[in-house]
């Protein structure tokens, strides 16, 4: 079920320096600061400040690239990052109402590790914790872990029969590692904690449950050793640009963020993941799906193309994405946003070309733009990140009724 309100809800996705590779050269730019504590809580506050959802933060297991398959050799763009989840944590504290979705790689990790450091976000954010999962093909990544090989596969090739067959694998292993995930936040019930002094009874063991999964990719035992999130369940969302990961989104994901480029395609999408959810056994859950779009916003629309022709001068090239890039006016962008929340989408994570300048035109100009149509929130209703997604907390799979 999409959002039925008239509100969309909005988010936005941090990345460096910003999105458009040249962006740290900006006069604007902060570039010497972007590995400080300093800068990250500044971003998000900025975030908070504009009333968004939630903020994305960006992670990878290999350097930043301008392939999308494979690492570059370039020294003129930002490589190198800090760890997402960790800087979620360092900013919680700092921050009342956002949520916080870090980005963490699913291919090459641990789900019992994952469910404890999104467990211990929700708890140290008060309930405001996500996590976006990735999948990951690349070699050089697979190669820091010496687990497995994957074969190389460039951008042309992965409609080829080989490449969608690996795509298919990865992203079935990935809905194992979600479907673990969500089992351990369940492991224990919610009131599985006594702290009785008197008794000296802390933990009612009977409350703790063991998940036994066994499947192809995993075979966990549990439970986890951290108490079920504030939330029940944090929110788990995942970028899809085709079926095969349209159809995680609808079967795992409470987000899925996509990419299309005008109303048609966010017809046929979302129209694609509802049908997917069905199939799930999931028509009656709400799944929200969301608009990726990477955004240069100025006063006006030929200061915006101005300045987007000047960084991708510094580059090179023309910027191009796997998402739709908007340049233009806040207004321009609240009318792009208002028909395709009606085609079908409740919300969109916007990708700021350069922070903080994209950043603030969307928390100081487009918000305020979008509250004049009633189209946005003019204050946070919600304590945590479910609430604002009109999200239910879940109730704990073991618990018994």
């Amino acid at each position: 079920m999409s959002d039925s309100g008239s509100s969309l809800h909005l988010a936005v996705a941090l990345d460096g320096a910003g999105w458009h590779p040249s962006a740290w050269r900006e006069p604007g730019a902060r570039p010497t600061e972007l590995l400080t504590p300093r800068y990250w809580s500044d971003l998000v506050l900025e975030a908070e400040r504009g009333l968004l959802d939630f903020v994305t933060i960006d992670d990878s297991l290999g350097l930043q690239s301008s392939s999308r398959t494979e690492p570059d050799r370039r020294t003129d763009q930002v490589r190198g990052r800090l760890d997402a989840v960790l800087t979620a944590a360092r900013v919680a504290p700092l921050t009342s109402h956002i949520g916080l979705v870090p980005t963490v790689v699913v291919t090459h990790t641990e789900p019992f590790h994952i469910a404890k450091a999104i467990a211990t976000l929700d708890y140290v954010s008060s309930g405001r914790a996500g996590v976006q999962v990735r999948v990951s093909a690349r070699p050089d990544e697979a190669a820091h872990f010496g687990r497995r090989t994957l074969p190389p596969i460039s951008f042309d090739d992965l409609s080829t029969p080989q490449a969608q067959e690996l795509i298919v694998e990865l992203f079935a292993e990935t809905a194992d590692y979600v479907e673990v995930v969500r089992r351990l936040w369940d492991s224990w019930e919610d009131d599985a904690e006594i702290r009785d002094v008197a008794s000296g009874r802390f933990v009612d063991r009977d409350k703790l449950h063991y998940i036994d999964f066994e499947g192809r990719w995993f075979s966990v035992k549990g439970p986890s050793i951290t108490p079920r999130p504030p939330q029940g369940q944090p929110v788990v969302t995942a970028l899809a640009h085709q079926s095969v990961p349209y159809r995680l989104v609808a079967g795992s994901a409470d987000i899925g963020y996509v990419t299309p480029h005008d109303a048609t395609q966010v017809r046929e999408v979302t129209d694609e993941i509802r049908t997917g959810q069905a199939d799930a056994g999931r028509s009656g859950e709400t799944v929200h799906v969301f608009g990726d779009l990477v955004v240069f916003l100025d006063d006006t629309a030929e200061a915006a193309e101005d300045r987007k022709a000047r960084l991708d001068e510094l580059t090179g090239s023309p910027y191009v994405s796997d998402a739709a890039v908007f340049v233009g006016t806040p207004a321009q962008l609240a009318d792009l946003l208002q028909e395709w929340h009606l085609a079908g989408l409740s919300g969109f994570r916007l990708r700021p070309a350069t922070i903080p300048h994209d950043l603030e035109r969307i928390t100081r100009a487009l918000v305020p733009e979008l509250q004049r149509r009633q189209a946005f929130r003019t204050g946070y209703a919600a304590s945590t990140l479910r609430g604002l997604l009109g999200l239910a907390r879940p109730a704990n799979r073991y618990a018994a009724i």
